[in-house]
């Protein structure tokens, strides 16, 4: 990997090569997450804007020369990336926006933006003879991994906490994957499976711990500056837990500035839950991160101690971006919103950048007339439980026409006698 000049320890600086360490900094622990730095004019000497354009190859391993696997390297057979940009014209309408877009990376193979790392992560287990792997996940990154591993035939052993999803433990159990459903938090998995990889050897996934994931959520930020023809957004509303997504979309429009394709980074504001608000607080108070118990309905962005937290925090401050918690109700309320405008069923934790956008515009940070694009990063399928939660179930009605226009009237009565408003449980008007 000529293009890799080596990996750098974000806490004390020191750098590695690939060959010298396997995950975090031996100097400095599960703390020093390293950091992949790139031989950028190598990248460029025969990686432009008219080769990418050339090549038919619509996945994340378009991008392969920013990437930090071999050249020759297999790829898992699943197609990860490419994922839509639409421009959501009825949400852009009900909110006052100008320009609104949403990347929708619940379009994934297991449908959440974590199959992006997990594709480079599962290639990287292959390059070093890896013969099982494993992670801790609360729920996404865990059916991302056991996919991505089932599709090459890895035995893979997972650690969720006990209050994973239904949706998200079938997906695994599906792919076959041996799981453990843990009794204790995300962060007690987490440090379970790291246990577990230094006993039995397996190759570990874990968010931050394995320094290559974040090249691969990365690659979001790459298709979305690619999507827009180059011409970045003013802003990208992202979902925040681990920080690792963050940091991903920071690293990929950093690659893109440092080649000279683009012309600045945009703002990006992480979401969180105020249920699970530990770099939000951090952010906001220049405060050293610390642990807080996590409790949200967006399972997907809960941490209590987030496991990139240090390399999160570092890019927010290096490119001004900024940080928003949300009340659990915002989230929910946008996860209903977002479908009924847009057609797009998120997960909670995905919805979060639009509960984001709401809390943002009323705190003047972001202007209606400005480039506005959300990051969905999971399919509301994997969490059909809270989905439920924001709607009221139909009655049943009797196979009569009269029955149908009964239940029409008594909806109208309804929701005449209803003002919504965002936040509430009927929070949309049905047209």
């Amino acid at each position: 990997m000529e293009h890799l000049m080596a990996l750098q320890c974000i806490c004390c600086g020191r750098q590695y090569t690939p060959a010298e360490v396997e995950y975090t900094c031996p100097a400095c622990g599960v703390r020093g997450i390293l950091e992949v730095l790139y031989d950028y004019k190598r990248i460029a000497a025969d990686f432009s804007k008219e080769t990418l354009t050339a090549n038919p190859d619509r996945s994340i391993w378009r991008y392969r020369p920013l990437l930090p696997v071999e050249p020759s390297s297999p790829v898992p057979s699943l197609h990860v990336g490419n994922s839509p940009l639409y421009p959501v014209d009825r949400l852009r309408v009900a909110l006052g926006m100008s320009r609104l877009w949403v990347k929708d990376d619940g379009r994934n193979p297991t449908a959440s933006l974590k199959d992006r790392a997990s594709a480079v992560g599962i290639v990287k287990a292959l390059e070093c003879g890896a013969q099982v792997v494993t992670c801790a996940s609360t729920g996404n990154a865990a059916a991302s991994w056991a996919g991505m591993a089932a599709s090459l035939g890895l035995p893979c052993t997972i650690f969720v906490p006990k209050t994973a999803p239904q949706g998200k433990l079938a997906q695994l159990l599906i792919f076959g994957a041996t799981v453990f459903p843990v009794e204790g938090t995300y962060d007690d998995a987490f440090a379970l499976a790291i246990q577990a990889t230094a006993r039995f050897g397996w190759y570990n996934r874990n968010t931050a711990y394995n320094p290559y994931l974040v090249e691969g959520k990365k690659t979001v930020a790459l298709e979305l500056a690619e999507q827009m023809n180059w011409q970045v957004p003013d802003v990208v509303f992202v979902p925040v837990g681990d920080g690792c997504i963050l940091s991903g979309v920071f690293k990929g429009f950093v690659d893109l500035l440092s080649l000279g394709w683009i012309e600045r980074i945009p703002t990006i504001i992480g979401v969180q839950s105020e249920g699970s608000r530990v770099l939000e607080m951090a952010w906001r108070t220049h405060s050293p991160l610390s642990f807080a118990p996590s409790s949200t309905v967006a399972d997907s962005i809960a941490a209590g101690m987030p496991a990139n937290g240090e390399m999160a925090l570092r890019d927010l401050y290096r490119w001004d971006g900024r940080m928003v918690a949300v009340p659990d109700a915002e989230i929910l309320a946008a996860m209903r919103l977002l479908g009924e405008k847009t057609g797009i069923f998120a997960e909670p934790a995905a919805a979060a950048s639009l509960a984001g956008l709401r809390a943002a515009l009323k705190r003047g940070w972001v202007r209606e007339d400005q480039t506005i694009v959300l990051l969905v990063t999971g399919n509301g399928l994997k969490d059909v439980g809270s989905a439920l939660s924001t709607v009221t179930m139909p009655n049943p009605i009797a196979p009569t026409l009269e029955a149908v226009e009964k239940a029409l009237l008594d909806q109208t009565e309804t929701r005449s006698s209803s003002k919504p408003t965002f936040g509430s449980s009927e929070s949309v008007q049905r047209p």
